[in-house]
């Protein structure tokens, strides 16, 4: 797979995160995908999900695919 640029890459996370260090931050801004890392260890792995995939997720966590 090709070396993905993430440079200009704007990071947020949910502001419902608060402070409690467990979160995620995801990228949207880049074109055609969509970054995420976690924000413990912004230096660290990023995973990387095409528009689609992301939309996927998505629809899944509001239906509780992946409640446990």
């Amino acid at each position: 797979m090709d070396q993905v640029k993430l440079d200009g890459a704007e990071w947020r996370k949910s502001t419902a995160s608060g402070d409690n260090g467990q979160c995620v931050e995801v990228a949207t801004n880049l074109p055609g995908i969509i970054a995420v890392r976690d924000s413990k260890n912004s230096e660290g792995s990023v995973l990387v999900f095409t528009q689609g995939e992301w939309r996927a997720f998505l629809a899944g966590a509001v239906q509780g695919e992946f409640d446990v």
